[in-house]
């Protein structure tokens, strides 16, 4: 069974793609401080008449565009807890999170489109740790964007088959997410299905549904990889903690 950070770890990791959104703030707020900073500076000081020793030379002023940051390949982190993809399987990608034992818990991750293309939701797939009581055996995280009218919930269909409604658990500045719990039943009906539809209903269209759609393409071998790897962080998550508690008996 994971420990405690573990299972934050595979229960939220689906936030991590969407933090990125909040660099292009953070980049047009880092452009504009300096060019104000520049413009502040055209009346000449007055003149110092005080030699100043050869190693106090000033440095030569910074070039246009110095201060401007050429951002970070997604995936290009490697500290812990940052994320990376492992491999590709037709419509889905097996994410994973570093942990200080270096067998990395897994998610199987897609992103939802609608009917022109335009990219909408995200949805990651990741098998519950062994043990875990009640009628899921896996977990998913939806996000949705905040223009969604949540009291609508979020709805899943694979195939021809029913669908069914999951309410929203919480929103954050990213988006808002709904956790989804699944049965074997309905993992094994994505396993055999074709596809799927997610729907949403925006909040400024109550009399709208907007249909996303879910591939399952690449579904069955992407699930089995990610589960093998996260039995892998299983285990070193439980070795860990077995090391840590005969430490502590010492």
């Amino acid at each position: 069974m994971l420990n405690t950070a573990q299972t934050k770890i595979r229960n939220v990791r689906i936030m991590a793609p969407l933090t990125t959104k909040l660099t292009v703030f953070a980049l047009i707020l880092g452009v504009c401080t300096p060019i104000a900073g520049m413009a502040q500076t055209t009346d000449a000081p007055a003149a110092d008449t005080t030699v100043a020793p050869a190693t106090d030379a000033p440095k030569p002023a910074p070039g246009v565009g110095d201060d401007l940051s050429l951002g970070v390949t997604e995936g290009a982190g490697t500290g812990i807890g940052s994320s990376y993809t492992v491999a590709s399987f037709e419509a889905w990608e097996q994410r994973c999170i570093r942990s200080e034992s270096g067998a990395d818990p897994c998610q199987l991750y897609q992103l939802l489109k609608d009917e022109t293309g335009n990219s909408v939701a995200e949805i990651a797939i990741f098998g519950l740790p062994a043990g875990t009581k009640g009628p899921a055996v896996a977990g998913a995280n939806i996000v949705v964007p905040l223009e969604t009218l949540l009291t609508e919930g979020v709805s899943v269909r694979v195939d021809e088959g029913k669908g069914k409604t999951y309410p929203f658990s919480v929103c954050s500045g990213q988006g808002c997410i709904a956790r989804v719990g699944l049965t074997a039943e309905e993992l094994d009906g994505m396993r055999k299905g074709a596809g799927g539809i997610v729907s949403i209903v925006p909040f400024i269209a109550p009399d709208q549904r907007v249909e996303l759609t879910l591939s399952l393409k690449g579904f069955t071998a992407g699930y089995t990889a990610t589960e093998e790897m996260n039995a892998k962080a299983d285990a070193a998550a439980a070795a860990a903690d077995a090391a840590a508690a005969a430490a502590n008996k010492e």
